[in-house]
């Protein structure tokens, strides 16, 4: 007995069905951070880098344009933020072992960390000293797709462009 050709499609679109089914939401989080974050604690490696993140020695506080951004993330998803300051290289080496959600302090487009860690779109231009621009950009974890997503739709927001 032959198959006819539209019981062969309605096979093949329901097997197709059943295995998009299965994928589950688009971005998503190798790790789940975000799912971990939201309703939680944000864990943000934050270099210094005036004035996009300053850190106060004496009272522990972190300001700078990129810290407000954080801040209003944070707010975003109801987390709180743990704030992990350290140098650069120390940051990319534990943004890459998991250890941390979000790296900020400066970096541009053009990071030497970059292999360590997925870096947003660029949410601000700014020209350097040689008159060169330069494109500012936060690391996230390789692999965290929905974070990477959620934040670059937060910068986007607040700087007009959504």
């Amino acid at each position: 007995m032959r198959k006819s050709p539209t019981r062969s499609l309605v096979t093949v679109f329901s097997l197709s069905a059943l295995l998009l089914g299965g994928c589950g939401a688009i971005p998503a989080d190798a790790d789940g951070t975000l799912d971990r974050a939201r309703d939680g604690t944000l864990v943000v490696g934050v270099s210094e880098h005036p004035p996009w993140t300053i850190l106060d020695e004496e009272t522990g506080e972190i300001t700078g344009s990129e810290a407000e951004l954080i801040k209003g993330f944070a707010e975003s998803i109801n987390a709180e933020i743990e704030w992990r300051p350290s140098p650069e290289s120390i940051l990319a080496g534990d943004i890459k072992d998991g250890e941390i959600d979000i790296v900020i302090g400066g970096l541009t487009a053009t990071s030497p960390w970059a292999s360590h860690m997925a870096l947003t779109r660029a949410y601000a231009s700014v020209e350097s000293t040689d008159g060169q621009t330069e494109d500012m950009v936060m690391g996230v974890p390789m692999g965290e797709n929905e974070l990477m997503v959620t934040l670059e739709r937060h910068l986007a927001q607040e700087h007009g462009e959504i």
